[in-house]
């Protein structure tokens, strides 16, 4: 698992083991109480530190499960497939399949909430997973471009509303296939995704449609 600091805390140095620790139980805790029964002295048993030593670290609990939610997607790699495509179906099975545990979904769908009240809380989902899984994009756009699949955009103002349009596309179809419809992001499913988003609805001819 990636070592990342969770994003937007200054302070004392912290111990990473502890840190380690509490985003652990933090997930536990999600896969065996959910969100609404979580509590930060719950946390602080399973993890086996002080539940002042969590304050310290964590303003409460909305802002401990974005970060330990986080850190599952921080596991997400962009596989080298040999084409475009199927960089992006590799990606997508993977979101899919981290958006499937339990304490991704309950984590995420808690705190999207939350949010919609709580500017603070936003901007602090965005910054550790939104603006931290846009790295997948930048990866998988500059190997497309140096495979020649992908032209050059040379303007950094545009080349960043790209990002964030790719991103939105791809991470808002999948939270909404997997986690509001309750479908499958099965290897099918992927496959015509991709197929869209890389080539428009103008590639779901008769082919597209009986599969």
């Amino acid at each position: 698992m990636h070592s990342r600091s969770p994003a937007s805390r200054t302070g004392r140095p912290r111990s990473a083991a502890a840190d380690a620790a509490i985003l652990a139980a933090t997930r536990e805790a999600l896969v065996e109480l959910g969100w609404s029964k979580l509590s930060l002295g719950d946390v602080a048993a399973r993890a086996g530190v002080a539940k002042t030593t969590i304050y310290r670290r964590w303003p409460g609990k909305n802002e401990l499960v974005v970060d330990a939610v986080a850190e599952l997607f921080d596991e997400l790699e962009l596989p080298d497939r040999g084409s475009l495509a199927a960089d992006i179906e590799g990606v997508v099975l993977q979101f899919a399949t981290i958006l499937a545990l339990p304490e991704a979904r309950s984590g995420l769908m808690a705190v999207v909430a939350e949010a919609t009240r709580d500017e603070a809380l936003r901007e602090r989902i965005r910054a550790s997973v939104v603006d931290r899984q846009k790295r997948l994009v930048l990866e998988g756009r500059a190997r497309a471009q140096a495979r020649g699949e992908l032209p050059a955009e040379p303007d950094p103002a545009s080349s960043a509303r790209t990002v964030d349009l790719i991103f939105d596309m791809v991470a808002g179809a999948v939270v909404h296939r997997t986690l509001v419809s309750a479908e499958p992001a099965d290897e099918e499913w992927v496959r015509r995704f991709t197929r869209v988003l890389l080539h428009g609805l103008g590639s779901q001819g008769p082919q597209g449609a009986s599969t």
